[in-house]
């Protein structure tokens, strides 16, 4: 076992994490790095990290990855970076996350640099999911005076929002907040909704040159089928939101089998609910193996094949599907079977609000409700750009950022074109 050199006590954590950063083989050809969505460039950080570099190694992870600390806890490491470790084929993959989380965490502490010489620039950033708080984070990094709005109370969005605790700690936001936000001098306008009192020509109005606009799916898909309204039913995105406001009472169904599902019915089960069954209308569930596996241990049922026909006061009537090898379904008949259940979850997605689009004009959406824009980040009118889920639709955290770096130098590209243009002499 390798000791960190000139120390004489190590904690087991870092004993542990030198573990699995001496399994690497430091592939000439990085599988585990082709895997990874940012593109983190995880020989280089395990080799620092072995030679008693660990703040070298801290400052490459950051500057790849605003969020890493983040990433480190939420990414689906088993179909990503770990899933493609050239261990992995045999045996054990490198435990790449526990690296990550470890040199983040320890680096973090040390990250005190206050905010770069202003350039008189304004942007502004709307929404301050994984997608807006990078671009800010990047944009200050260039100078540029930043301001997120956001509308709820707290930075973070669906990180904050949508993604339970025992996953995510709020501590991790919160200190993103005070070392890449306030100290930064980035700043930020809570309970603050764009397209409401405030508008987007508001902005332009005040000087900001560029706005982004990462507001994200908050608006929860549903059935449209008998019962939904009832007072014993909820969505999920709602649910994650603050589950303390909830009485779920003993039996829960969860109507999705998707990774939000499973953080609906990891997180009801920590808040009491003793019986609770997750329904996929597919053979199998759509969460990673990862999550469903700790579902199961954790004690949540599932039930394949089954599509929700009614809900009562009671529980749901759910009906057998056949699942044909081309994706399309056909019904079984007579199979309608009555589920008790005290609450009802439904967990299948969400999609935009679209409160911006609404009151700006030349801004467009697709049939979904999703901002049209190119893959720079552009979209229908100039100086607006977007990324992150409201343009894509739900996909990973590290998805968001890694589309979001690239959206913020377009930006930066944009608002640079506009200080080289001069008018035309009279």
């Amino acid at each position: 076992m390798m000791i960190l050199e000139n120390s004489r006590e190590v904690l087991p954590m870092a004993l542990h994490v030198m573990d699995e950063a001496n399994r690497c083989l430091g592939c000439k050809v990085p599988q585990c790095q082709k895997g990874c969505p940012i593109n983190t460039p995880i020989p280089e950080v395990i080799r620092l990290l072995k030679s008693n570099h660990l703040d070298e190694a801290g400052r490459i992870l950051f500057e790849n990855n605003p969020l890493t600390t983040v990433c480190s806890l939420v990414c689906n490491h088993e179909n990503q970076c770990e899933g493609h470790c050239v261990l992995g084929r045999k045996g054990a993959p490198v435990h790449f996350s526990t690296i990550e989380n470890y040199i983040s965490t320890t680096y973090a502490n040390k990250m005190v640099q206050g905010p770069k010489p202003s350039n008189g620039i304004k942007a502004a950033i709307i929404g301050s999911g994984p997608a807006g708080i990078t671009i800010a984070i990047i944009l200050a990094r260039y100078g540029y005076d930043v301001t997120i709005f956001e509308g709820k109370d707290q930075l973070g969005g669906v990180l904050r929002y949508g993604i339970p605790e025992f996953r995510l700690p709020k501590s991790v936001l919160d200190d993103i907040k005070y070392r890449h936000i306030d100290m930064k001098g980035i700043k930020f306008r809570p309970n603050t909704h764009i397209g409401g009192a405030i508008g987007i020509d508001d902005l332009f109005r005040d000087g900001y040159k560029a706005i982004f606009v990462g507001t994200g799916v908050w608006k929860p898909n549903s059935l449209h089928i008998k019962g939904e309204t009832f007072g014993n039913v909820h969505f999920g995105i709602n649910y994650l939101n603050n589950p303390d406001s909830y009485h779920l009472g003993k039996r829960v169904i969860v109507i999705g089998a998707g990774n939000a599902a499973m953080d609906v019915a990891r997180t009801a089960i920590r808040k009491g609910v003793q019986e609770l069954t997750c329904f996929s209308i597919t053979k199998k569930v759509a969460a990673s193996q990862h999550e469903f596996s700790y579902a199961q241990l954790e004690g949540v049922q599932f039930e394949y094949n089954k599509a929700p026909v009614e809900i009562t006061d009671d529980g749901v009537v759910f009906k057998d599907i056949i699942e044909h090898e081309d994706g399309t379904f056909t019904d079984v008949p007579d199979s309608h079977h009555f589920y008790p259940a005290d609450s009802v979850i439904i967990s299948i997605s969400q999609g935009p609000q679209n409160r911006i689009v609404n009151t700006t004009k030349g801004l467009t959406a697709d049939n979904r409700g999703l901002l049209i824009a190119d893959e720079t980040g552009h979209t229908t009118r100039p100086g607006i750009f977007a990324s992150g889920d409201v343009v894509n639709g739900a996909r990973t955290v590290v998805e968001a950022v890694a589309h979001s770096k690239v959206v913020a130098e377009s930006m930066h590209e944009y608002m640079q074109s506009l200080l080289k243009e001069t008018p035309e002499a009279e």
